[in-house]
């Protein structure tokens, strides 16, 4: 069929998509009827945009944490955190027979745990570390397997170091690839008390046989874009109002304490940026990494005003990617692996269009939206879905922050965040020596400018006109994320992980 039979065969379909196109006020997905490709098989077809309700919330999306991954090192963090807290809780009689404490690292966890501090991040919990003041001088000094700590929980003294961890089974049939099973030991060597608990992507943790926590149901229910898009239209809301009124009926909380964890995102995201670019020298690991984002901004301050812009974008992405590298405090936006891309568009909206603070709020509710999406109805956990689960969706995220922030509709706030997503689709994760460094630290700085074209071009067209929904590439990013080998899902033995390794 010529282009001129399918554009004819896709305006005049009796499925309606003809009308969609002609009609911007239209909110459901829409698509190229199948007529249009008389060959293709019947089951090649998508059906309908994602069911279910988003509970998740904004404190979930974005936590800040240790580098350098959200998965390997803030969820551990917060595992180990979790179950000292349930040690502190038990039976003083229980905690008599103790005599130490294991934590035994599966799937993903095990292969490159090394790599992403996985080993510190639950020693760092077991001691009483927290992520968000998760002290990193400590965190480095854990590097130095040789030492041992000392720690009380619930009145029993445990003796912590390298012997408290086993790097079990890379393969198992556990639900989830990274598994963590914490143990409290007896001294004839039985479990006392033990919890299975998982890491799903993004510093998000769970565990077997978890009760449900104590939050409240979303007043505006949704589960895709679609249906979002939908509601704001019934009810005649904006994506703030909506995003807002979710977060307060779910976490059972106020305005004040929502704006004030979105501001303590927005500050840890700008002072990412603005420590990296004061950093030089190599970044922790077994190979030779020097940083560049202080040379790049320098020497973007010598170049015209195109190249300018575009070094000094790429500047910020890799400060702070080169900062989680290093184990500094970032966001999981959605995660750690992605944590320099929304901070290099949040630093442009601060310091180059000098948006306020009310714009900048609403900019990341927007880039919230998109990543409650993406993770609820495919994955943002590189050992899931691949690389597009992290810097497609942060280019998603943050293409949609700063096209809502600078007041586009929330028609071509979608746009931009598809667009940005699209064109991340089938990128694999393969981390050299499981390393958040190669080639993650400069993906974040090509994850920043894809989000920042796909916002020009998202707001210079004709939304109506625009084929793909952003529905419709989430799904195709689980399709493609599980099409994807085990190797290049966060493994690194394939792609990168393998040829930059010599024999």
């Amino acid at each position: 069929m010529n282009r001129r039979n399918f554009l004819k065969a896709a305006l005049i379909s009796s499925a309606g998509v003809g009308s969609l196109l002609l009609n911007p006020n239209q909110v459901s997905a829409r698509g190229i009827p199948s007529r249009a490709f008389p060959g293709i098989a019947k089951d090649k077809c998508y059906r309908s945009p994602p069911q279910g309700v988003i509970v998740t919330s904004l404190t979930d999306m974005f936590k800040i944490g240790p580098g350098p991954s959200s998965s390997h090192t803030i969820a551990p963090l917060r595992i180990s955190s979790n179950f000292r807290t349930a040690l502190e809780g038990l039976p003083k009689d229980v905690m008599e027979k103790a005599e130490r404490i294991e934590a035994r690292l599966y799937g993903s966890l095990s292969a490159t745990g090394r790599g992403h501090r996985t080993d510190r991040a639950v020693l760092a919990g077991l001691l009483g570390q927290k992520t968000e003041t998760c002290d990193t001088k400590l965190m480095d000094e854990l590097q130095d397997t040789t030492k041992k700590y000392t720690t009380v929980i619930n009145g029993k003294s445990f003796t912590l170091g390298k012997d408290t961890l086993v790097w079990d089974k890379v393969e198992h049939n556990y639900p989830f690839t990274n598994t963590l099973i914490m143990r409290l030991i007896g001294k004839d060597g039985s479990a006392l008390f033990e919890r299975e608990y998982y890491s799903p992507g993004g510093g998000f943790f769970q565990w077997k046989g978890q009760p449900a926590p104590d939050r409240g149901q979303p007043v505006h229910r949704y589960g895709s874009m679609t249906e979002f898009k939908r509601l704001a239209k019934e009810k005649k809301k904006s994506l703030h109002e909506i995003m807002i009124g979710n977060e307060k009926a779910i976490m059972k909380t106020g305005d004040k304490e929502i704006y004030a964890h979105l501001d303590m995102v927005l500050k840890t995201m700008e002072g990412g940026v603005k420590r990296g670019l004061k950093e030089e020298g190599l970044l922790p690991g077994p190979f030779e990494m020097h940083r560049k984002a202080k040379r790049i901004y320098t020497q973007s301050l010598k170049a015209k005003s195109g190249d300018r812009y575009m070094q000094q974008v790429s500047s910020y992405a890799l400060a702070v990617s080169e900062g989680n590298a290093a184990g500094r405090l970032a966001v999981t936006a959605p995660t750690l692996g992605s944590a320099g891309t929304m901070p290099a568009i949040v630093y442009v909206m601060k310091n180059h269009m000098k948006l306020s603070r009310d714009a900048m709020r609403k900019g990341l509710l927007a880039a919230g939206l998109v990543g409650f999406l993406c993770k609820n109805n495919a994955g943002i956990d590189g050992a899931d879905v691949g690389c597009q689960g992290e810097i497609g969706v942060a280019s998603s995220m943050a293409a949609a922050m700063i096209a809502y922030a600078t007041g586009a509709s929330l028609e071509a706030t979608e746009v931009a965040a598809t667009i940005a997503l699209e064109h991340h689709l089938g990128m694999s994760c393969d981390p050299v020596g499981g390393f958040v460094v190669i080639p993650c630290i400069e993906r974040n700085a090509f994850g920043a400018i894809k989000a920042y074209n796909a916002y020009l071009i998202a707001t210079s067209e004709i939304t109506s006109q625009h084929w793909e929904d952003l529905d419709r590439v989430i799904m195709a990013m689980l399709e493609t994320g599980k099409a994807l080998p085990p190797q290049f899902r966060e493994l690194g033995t394939g792609g990168l992980g393998v040829t930059m390794v010599d024999c």
